[in-house]
């Protein structure tokens, strides 16, 4: 399925978002401020992965999406990064049953062939095997990158349409992008205070509601994310518009007309 582009149409504003991308930042400072080593904090990160994956669920969200890994990330010290695989081939042989049992679909984005072919074959078995789940859509993003996923998906955009040289749309460019299946995040999330995207699905941005906090992943919880579904609500999502043309169809969001950010 293809959804519809911000930067073409006005899309459905909701209550809730229907979709929510989050990078997860701060997990070795908060190993830090405890006198921890690293992996305590990434251990504890995996912890609030699935926290806020069934506060998601409760909530009526649709589709999370989570940067776990970044194209860039394999600059860090080998070790660290080596950790990083492991929890994540972890993650990919322990949680299926679970996800099964909370009706929740996996997808795994990104150039999985680095990390080996196991994990490139268990991520395969565990969206498989979740493939009828229509609860939530939780997306691993894990060696991806913003500007690999444009790269590649005009690579193959171009590979479709042999005969075309120019005049190309985002309908033809849509299908090839990685979170093709997807509506675009309604709600972006950062922990950990920085305030950049970090190459983090730049196409599908575009008119996503950023949302900046200082709580370091492991310590993000269910009510720090209730919080920054709130903060959304009191968004006016004009998308081109004025506000007097979102009031006249009928608000942005939840509290009709208290919008007033461009």
């Amino acid at each position: 399925m293809n959804f519809s582009s911000s930067t073409r149409e006005v899309l459905e504003v909701r209550d809730v978002p229907r979709h929510i991308a989050i990078i997860m930042d701060g997990n070795g400072r908060w190993a830090r401020q405890r006198h921890l080593p690293r992996v305590a904090g990434h251990g504890r990160g995996v912890e609030t992965v699935r926290e806020i994956t069934r506060t998601c669920v409760r909530r009526g969200v649709e589709y999370l999406t989570l940067f776990a890994f970044s194209s860039e990330n394999w600059r860090r010290p080998a070790e660290e990064v080596s950790l990083l695989r492991q929890l994540f081939l972890a993650a990919l042989e322990q949680e299926i049953e679970k996800l099964n049992a909370n009706g929740i679909r996996l997808r795994v984005i990104g150039d999985l062939a680095p990390f080996g072919q196991r994990i490139v074959e268990m991520a395969a078995r565990a969206e498989a095997n979740t493939a009828a789940n229509r609860r939530l859509t939780l997306t691993i993003c894990a060696n991806y990158g913003g500007r690999w996923d444009l790269l590649q998906a005009v690579s193959r955009m171009v590979q479709r349409f042999p005969d075309q040289h120019e005049g190309f749309t985002e309908e033809q460019l849509a299908p090839f992008l990685a979170l093709s299946y997807a509506p675009e995040p309604d709600l972006f999330i950062r922990t950990g205070g920085e305030q950049r995207i970090s190459n983090f699905v730049l196409w599908q941005l575009a008119y996503t509601e950023l949302f900046f906090t200082r709580t370091l992943w492991p310590d993000f919880d269910a009510k720090a994310l209730d919080e920054a579904i709130g903060w959304y609500r009191e968004r006016e999502r004009r998308f081109g518009r004025t506000s007097d043309q979102v009031l006249a169809a009928g608000g942005g969001g939840a509290d009709k007309g208290a919008r007033k950010v461009g």
